[in-house]
């Protein structure tokens, strides 16, 4: 089950590729200073998710005007997904949840990922967003079963303009 809002973001430490290589992200770390739109994509380099990241890279500054870090966390390895990013232009911070427990932490792992298909990849992360705020508390949570569906962002600009 997904965390609600009102509940405290789980932390998480993860990977991600900066400038001069792999850091680690730490989710307290970053905690009180704007914001945070965390957005869980099932994989890097698949239509809908890539579209999902390049629209939200079109439009980063205006979640910046609403006082929001936009994160986009994927179960793909850092390195693929520099290279996603690479090829795409996708401007957002990428953090690496390769073991899936970011996903598990927040309730939106697949268990089977696309089992009409026949594939098992269990883990996976459900297309999702959650708002942390300032003070590490989830204001808004959506999770959607199908991997074919983006988030209302529209709701996610308003619920971001309410806090800003």
């Amino acid at each position: 089950m997904a965390i609600s809002v009102g509940s405290s973001a789980p932390d998480f430490t993860v990977t991600t590729l900066g400038p001069n290589g792999p850091e680690l992200f730490k989710l307290s770390e970053n905690i009180g200073q704007t914001n945070l739109l965390l957005l869980f994509v099932p994989m890097a380099f698949t239509g809908v998710c890539t579209k999902e990241f390049c629209e939200l890279s079109n439009t980063i500054n205006e979640y910046a005007s609403l006082n929001a870090t936009v994160l986009g966390i994927s179960g793909d390895n850092p390195f693929a997904q520099k290279a996603w990013a690479e090829k795409e232009g996708i401007t957002l911070k990428l953090l690496s949840d390769y073991d899936h427990q970011v996903a598990a932490a927040y309730g939106v792992a697949y268990e089977s990922f696309l089992p009409a298909k026949n594939l098992i990849m269990g883990g996976v992360p459900k297309r999702s967003a959650f708002i942390v705020d300032k003070a590490g508390v989830i204001q808004y949570a959506e999770v959607l079963e199908s991997p074919g569906d983006l988030p209302n962002f529209e709701a996610i600009k308003a619920k971001l303009a309410e806090l800003a």
